[in-house]
């Protein structure tokens, strides 16, 4: 998986990029990017405005995000008000918390401005933003001048990391649960046909225990799993005795705790598909996507390899490092904490203004479609802060 996705050939280091296999939040539409430029004014409020202020993009693409984020904040182009498009009206009511932590939360600091912060009177934060894509790829020949691009998370971060579907694609390995235990998911490269290996690690056998539930190895069992898995693998493991897999998550575990440890001051934003220890999918969920189309995940290069994330798991490792309380999310409702509303527009706007009617009626399909939760607004968004109290980040 690693070599299919980040070696010299890989899916995300060659070819066009991304988007054109697959769609994101961020390609969806420039609300989203909006709507992170308000959090990074309230966060930029919350440091004290910081004489510099980071943005790091983890897992970049082509730097999509970034260029709008670049307009949004008035870097370059025309600046948005707020960091919110004027079609969206802000929202009122709180964010219902799917999941949180007991951990305590760090006071916000208070008295005078912290040392390396601006004066009373902030300097605009255009000024003192700095962009960072982080990607295997080469810099885009495209990419405006003020977007550095880096192909490891610097350190000593002072404002927002974000990796929008990133941690879907840290590459990992897959185990099949035997009447002996979990033993490895191995693949031929070239066909994508698999078998079954070694017992796994015990290192891999102490995540699986502790995240990711044994499946019973009963008869309806059996049938899920092969419906899930579809024709082209269930046999194969199915003859060798598998009864379910798991997708073992501790390297995504280790490249969040990472990314969050790189941060002096600040958030770190995951937004991802993933599930819960209690509704692990039997037969994982492992896929591909070429070309706008999901396919077999053959790690040939040819094609995305993803899986989904145990959100906890990560969450877990990423508080540890950091010492402060997660929150997490749906993007649903991430997205209206921050004021994308997604209602449509009053019909007495189209007798007065028609065509401020269909920019309105536009926007707030661009909202519906992020916030769906059975498709982009189903995603978990893990907000971990590092040193700053998180509750003043979210609209309320």
């Amino acid at each position: 998986m690693a070599t299919a996705l980040y070696g010299p050939d890989g899916f995300f280091v060659s070819g066009p990029g991304p988007a054109a296999h697959f769609r994101t939040s961020v390609h969806a539409s420039s609300v989203f990017a909006s709507c992170l430029s308000g959090l990074l004014a309230s966060l930029d409020a919350t440091l004290g405005h910081p004489l510099r202020f980071d943005v790091v993009d983890v897992g970049a693409g082509r730097g999509e995000l970034l260029r709008s984020l670049s307009v949004a904040v008035g870097v370059s182009g025309e600046p948005t008000r707020s960091g919110r498009s004027g079609l969206i009206p802000p929202r009122a009511g709180s964010p219902e918390t799917l999941t949180t932590t007991a951990a305590a939360r760090p006071s916000p600091p208070t008295g005078p401005a912290s040392v390396g912060s601006s004066p009373a009177t902030p300097v605009p934060l255009a000024q003192r933003v700095r962009l960072i894509a982080v990607e295997k790829a080469p810099r885009p020949d495209d990419l405006p001048p003020e977007i550095e691009w880096v192909d490891e998370i610097p350190q000593g971060i002072t404002g927002l990391l974000v990796a929008t579907e990133w941690l879907d694609n840290v590459p990992l390995d897959l185990a099949g649960h035997t009447p002996e235990g979990w033993r490895y998911v191995l693949v031929n490269p070239a066909t994508g046909e698999e078998s079954t290996g070694d017992p796994v690690s015990p290192e891999d056998a102490d995540w699986l225990n502790q995240w990711w539930p044994s499946p019973a190895p009963t008869a309806p069992l059996i049938k899920e799993f092969a419906s899930e898995m579809g024709p082209e693998s269930d046999a194969n493991l199915l003859i060798n005795g598998v009864t379910g897999r798991g997708e073992v998550g501790r390297s995504r575990d280790e490249a969040w705790a990472d990314a969050v440890g790189r941060l002096d001051r600040g958030l770190a934003l995951a937004v991802d598909y993933g599930h819960l220890r209690d509704g692990r999918p039997l037969g994982g969920t492992l896929t591909g996507f070429r070309g706008g189309r999901q396919v077999v995940a053959v790690p040939d290069g040819s094609c995305d390899v993803t899986a989904h994330v145990a959100i906890d798991s990560v969450a877990s490792a990423g508080e540890r490092v950091a010492r402060c309380a997660y929150t997490l999310v749906s993007q649903r409702e991430g997205l209206r904490a921050l004021g994308a509303d997604g209602g449509r527009p009053p019909l007495s706007l189209a007798s007065r203004d028609p065509a401020g009617y269909l920019r309105a009626l536009a926007a707030a399909s661009a909202v519906a479609e992020l916030t769906d939760p059975a498709g982009l607004g189903g995603h978990w968004w893990l907000l971990q802060p590092v040193g700053v109290a998180l509750d003043p980040l979210m609209a309320r």
